[in-house]
């Protein structure tokens, strides 16, 4: 779908549906007031008679409305004005483009991004709106012989203005909605496809793609035996299980100076995980296929970022591997040695995230990097802390953890950051190697970032566990797509202060 700006008047406009919002109590939104007063009164009547009381969600189709050049007018309940948020905005957008598509719409101008939102300018809304749009009209169906096609789908969606001077900053919006709506698509598609198609090689393609795709955009892939020769002991262990060979994947996206480090994120990449000997109950065992979903958002990231064609120096490092059962998989008690020299006692071989991102955070090392942000559907614990709203956030770095709750602020993709104190770091004591991988069931989240913290001493770090938020369940199955927002946010803001 397409997406435009236009400034003008609401009951001067020609189009296929006009969007109008109404607040509760039967309050017509300053636009529809104006296409109020060119109907001779028309909403207002039919606010009267009882149709809509501009509850949150409801909407009504209006056809041959008078003196208007609208084939069809769609209002919007929007809910108790004062109360108009950004995800109320969000659900209503959602709503509209459900109703619009379904309704055979091809073309419509909204005038919702015209709402007061507490904190919100133009530029928010219309990203909010794009990317709102673009998630409620994803769809996975690449495997199926037939696929899903809207009888008249919606092509077209123009967003009112006010005033031509906001023309520049709405198309900003636009350009990089439309991006970051990309990177999750791929995000999506990615972390949607199966074990049996997305393995560690598939993603090291699409890695290649990507750099045939964009400009300042290279690809560096290193194989298990390569992993192996270099002493990335926690890395292989995981790996060798599998007859799919595990592989760390570097994409490099070098748009900035060449003496300005690179922000580097780097992303857990279980293409699916049994959880080794430490086997995994049979129950939604098939959901561990987005046990990738860390990697997918670093994959959306690269994306947004050559899309918006940004000014700055970003490295996506993906640590991929297939976590089996077999005769040669670690097993409980096995102890290695890191690629930082440390060892590990591998207590559970379903603690296995952590072990091949711990020898990925130790190679980043060599980008002498300006920060690094792993991101992992790391633990389940996380999921009783925070449920699936907010992505846990720990950092050995104040200042850094900061820039990352304002921008989960600001891209409304929401963290919620949590303590690696010291005390913590004693449930993860072995009695035969440096420390185990396992800190047992209390403080389970915590416990898991203290111990990637044992490999991030030398630079500027932080850890998203999104095990609650990368996917949902149940009969909405499928990827998220986040916390790609969250990501594109923080680049997008490095390249906003210089």
């Amino acid at each position: 779908m397409e997406f435009f700006v236009k400034s003008g008047s609401a009951e001067k406009q020609k189009t296929g549906c006009l969007i109008l919002g109404v607040f509760a109590s039967r309050k017509l939104s300053p636009q529809a007031q104006l296409v109020d007063e060119l109907s001779d009164g028309h909403l207002s009547g039919i606010l009267r008679r009882g149709d809509m009381e501009g509850k949150l969600g409801q909407t009504l189709l209006l056809h041959s409305v008078p003196n208007t050049n609208c084939d069809r007018i769609l209002l919007v309940g929007c809910g108790k004005e004062r109360e108009f948020s950004v995800s109320n905005y969000q659900k209503v957008s959602k709503k509209v483009i459900a109703i619009l598509d379904e309704t055979g719409t091809t073309d419509a101008m909204s005038c919702l991004n015209n709402l007061n939102i507490k904190s919100q300018d133009l530029y928010w809304k219309i990203r909010f709106g794009i990317e709102a749009a673009n998630d409620t009209l994803y769809r996975f169906d690449q495997l199926k012989s037939k696929k899903s096609e809207s009888r008249r789908p919606l092509r077209k969606l123009t967003f009112l203005i006010d005033s031509r001077a906001d023309l520049p900053q709405s198309e900003v919006a636009i350009k990089q909605a439309e991006a970051i709506s990309k990177g999750q698509g791929l995000t999506k598609d990615l972390a949607n496809l199966p074990g049996n198609i997305c393995h560690p090689t598939y993603l090291a393609e699409q890695a290649e793609a990507l750099a045939e795709q964009y400009e300042h955009f290279s690809v560096d892939v290193l194989d298990e035996s390569e992993l192996k020769e270099m002493g990335a002991g926690a890395f292989v262990s995981v790996a060798q299980g599998s007859e799919q060979p595990g592989k760390m994947i570097a994409m490099e996206y070098m748009a900035g100076a060449k003496d300005e480090k690179p922000l580097v994120f780097v992303g857990k990449g279980i293409t699916f995980d049994t959880g080794g000997i430490s086997l995994k109950p049979g129950a939604a065992m098939d959901e561990m296929k987005f046990d990738m979903g860390g990697a997918a958002s670093v994959f959306g990231l690269m994306k947004a970022v050559a899309e918006m064609e940004l000014p700055i120096n970003v490295v996506g490092f993906v640590a991929a591997a297939e976590n089996m059962p077999a005769s040669n998989a670690t097993r409980p008690g096995d102890v290695v040695t890191t690629l930082s020299g440390q060892t590990v006692e591998i207590l559970n071989t379903d603690a296995e995230g952590r072990l091949v991102l711990c020898d990925a955070l130790t190679y980043v090392e060599k980008y002498n990097p300006e920060i690094v942000i792993d991101i992992a559907t790391l633990t389940g614990a996380v999921i009783i802390a925070l449920g699936h709203q907010a992505s846990g956030l720990m950092s050995n770095n104040n200042p850094l953890a900061h820039e990352i709750e304002n921008a989960s602020d600001m891209a409304h993709d929401r963290v919620w950051r949590l303590p690696i104190w010291d005390e913590y770091h004693d449930q993860l004591k072995s009695n035969f190697a440096d420390f185990s991988n396992l800190g047992g069931r209390p403080a389970g989240t915590i416990t898991a970032a203290c111990f990637l913290s044992k490999f991030t001493k030398k630079y500027r770090w932080a850890h998203l566990d999104i095990a609650g938020t990368a996917w949902r369940s149940g009969s909405k199955k499928g990827a998220t797509g986040r916390p790609v927002p969250l990501l594109s946010q923080i680049v997008l803001n490095r390249v906003n202060k210089s």
